[in-house]
């Protein structure tokens, strides 16, 4: 295989990555790091370093869009990322007093029972007349576009959401793998917030996120100039493709697509934790 026909299907690839990375909010990592390193044997240092200017690409690809539209609740996604970020910090310090590989299983185990809450019946719109006081405090209710016209929500739970991205950053300090998951699964499950809301809100953070992390491996060497920019350039088109399918689809079909990924993820995970990758 010559450079252009690896560039070529890298960017195949990574256009794939961008269109499920902006409809779940997961980020293209999801499907960027397994491609890199089973398909195409890059090492696990470049392919995350790769991965993570895939995510900052996806960010910027779909979060403008969902901004510009008002999806994206921006007081809401700068609040929690301050429990993800000292979350991450950390995972990160004690990350080598921890047995990664049972880690690994019991996450696979979360993302599984996950992707089965994401598919239980949830009204979308519910009403509710009891307002969170801290919600009210820090101005994170909002409102978001439907069909019917611009739908007003609020957001439960804060500290539970709170804590919960928490636990997401010390997932991601200890693995080195996106916690776009957690935090579109606190916002929707445990805050009880709009799914298309808690998805473009998760992609709005998980950008954030990416950036600081960037940063180290850049440092460090590993992000490479031939690899990543083939993924990029296939990861910013899949996800304005993406931002604008998820406008018109319907909430269902979204929970399907999340779900689908969840498990991928998780049976990913074990197989990683099994083979000792």
């Amino acid at each position: 295989m010559n450079i252009l026909e690896f560039s070529l299907l890298v960017w195949v690839g990574s256009f794939t990555a961008g269109l499920i990375g902006a409809l779940t909010g997961l980020g293209g990592g999801v499907v960027i790091v397994p491609l890199l390193t089973s398909v195409f044997g890059v090492d696990i240092r470049y392919a995350v370093g790769a991965s993570l200017v895939s995510v900052i690409a996806t960010s910027l690809g779909a979060a403008s869009t969902y901004i510009k539209k008002g999806y994206t609740n921006l007081k809401l996604g700068m609040f929690l990322e301050v429990a993800t970020t000292f979350g991450a910090i950390l995972g990160a310090l004690i990350a080598t007093f921890v047995s990664v590989k049972a880690l690994t299983i019991v996450l696979a185990v979360v993302l599984l029972y996950s992707a089965y809450l994401s598919q239980q019946p949830k009204l979308e719109n519910p009403e509710n007349d009891l307002s969170n006081p801290v919600a009210e405090y820090l101005q994170l209710n909002g409102t978001y576009p439907t069909a019917s016209g611009l739908m007003c929500y609020q957001v439960n739970s804060v500290t539970g959401g709170f804590s919960v991205m928490f636990v997401a950053g010390i997932i991601s300090g200890l693995l080195g793998i996106g916690s776009g998951a957690f935090k579109v699964l606190a916002m929707d499950q445990v805050m009880r917030i709009p799914f298309k809301v808690s998805t473009t809100t998760s992609n709005f953070m998980i950008g954030v996120t990416a950036a600081a992390s960037a940063g180290v491996y850049l440092a460090r060497g590993y992000i490479d100039p031939g690899l990543s920019m083939p993924v990029m350039l296939g990861v910013l088109p899949g996800a304005f493709l993406g931002a604008r399918v998820l406008v018109g689809t319907k909430t269902q079909v979204l929970r399907i697509v999340f779900s689908f990924v969840l498990v991928a993820m998780a049976l990913k995970m074990v197989y990683n934790s099994l083979v000792g990758v």
